[in-house]
């Protein structure tokens, strides 16, 4: 990274490994600048963190997971939100490094849409996560809120709620550039995303209930935390309501071919006019978010300066997305309900 080598100190926290980790970490040991910590025995990635704080007394502290890298001008760009003294976190501009099939590029435009929406919470200081890869933090504060939680197993998004609840302030950095890993098969983004959605839904409505609709907690109270509650809800809705008009078009359908000859009802009769095409209130909802999807995914990737095209990612969006999220949604909500805790790698 660009950055001052005098002012940067890098811990590496091996949390217990049982792979190749510390033989891999043991290649940075006689590194000036780096410092190793192996916990003997795993006890997750909060433990991980707060293990790493506790060796340094720098001013600000920040994160990056194993399975993510930055640009060399992230840190200069990220430290420079803290010029703002009322600033106790802040947060970088994610995307997902090298896609290679359609989901990860499906998950590359969300991660556009998450650098506008951001940005845009920032601005209202209204951010209730500060993502694992590359979030940067006050040390003094973070020491005076009693380090990472468990956070049913958000630990950065736990972190940021007590945060807003204690009256501090997040920042975003839009131009500091951050690459991650992303899930490569439905399996594996089902379970990463139903962990996220479980952890706000436990979070939210457990330990910062009292955050949702306080005045006192100004956009994030007011706005943000109970839309956030809001899309979850209508989105599985939504869902439902979809499957039981499909399934009663399929019945009509079904009922109405039963009188009609086969040998009649597969030929084509006239020509298809738009203008009885069935335009339903639904169908207007779906084309204007996704609209609004698409522009707020542009504009994502135009403030942050990411490189690259989108336009498989935008195609991939466009025809995954809406199929996929109802389906973690259900799953994290049930799981809440039920009370269903399941491992970091179900």
């Amino acid at each position: 990274m660009d950055y001052p080598k005098e002012k940067l100190e890098v811990i590496l926290v091996d949390d217990g490994s049982t792979d190749a980790t510390p033989g891999t970490m043991a290649r940075f040991a006689r590194h000036p600048q780096v410092r190793i910590v192996r916990k003997e025995e795993n006890g997750g990635k909060h433990t991980a963190l707060n293990a790493g704080i506790a060796l340094t007394r720098a001013d600000l502290v920040g994160c990056l997971d194993a399975d993510s890298f930055v640009e060399p001008d992230a840190l200069r760009e990220i430290i420079a939100c803290f010029d703002d003294p009322r600033v106790v976190a802040a947060t970088a501009a994610m995307s997902v490094h090298k896609p290679g099939n359609i989901l990860q590029h499906m998950q590359n435009a969300e991660y556009a849409f998450g650098i506008t929406i951001r940005h845009t919470f920032a601005s209202v200081n209204g951010l209730y996560v500060t993502p694992g890869p590359f979030s940067f933090y006050r040390r003094a504060v973070v020491e005076e809120l009693g380090g990472f939680r468990y956070g049913h197993q958000t630990e950065d998004m736990e972190m940021a709620l007590r945060i807003q609840k204690a009256g501090y302030g997040i920042e975003n950095a839009p131009h500091a550039r951050v690459y991650t890993k992303a899930p490569a098969t439905i399996g594996g983004l089902m379970r990463q995303r139903t962990r996220w959605i479980s952890g706000f839904l436990r979070n939210v409505l457990g330990e910062y209930r009292d955050l949702v609709g306080r005045r006192r907690h100004g956009v994030l109270g007011v706005l943000v935390l109970p839309t956030a509650l809001l899309a979850i809800m209508s989105g599985i809705l939504l869902f439902l309501l979809a499957l039981f008009i499909l399934m009663q078009k399929a019945i009509t359908a079904l009922e109405v071919r039963a009188g009609i000859p086969l040998s009649y009802a597969f030929l084509p009769h006239g020509t298809f006019d738009w203008f009885y095409f069935p335009a339903s209130f639904y169908l207007l909802l779906a084309i204007i978010v996704l609209l609004t999807s698409i522009a707020l995914i542009a504009i994502g990737k135009r403030i942050s300066k990411t490189p690259g095209s989108i336009t498989l990612d935008l195609i991939s969006y466009t025809f995954l997305y809406g199929l996929l999220v109802p389906f973690w949604l259900i799953r994290a909500t049930s799981d809440v309900a039920l009370g269903i805790r399941r491992g970091w790698r179900y």
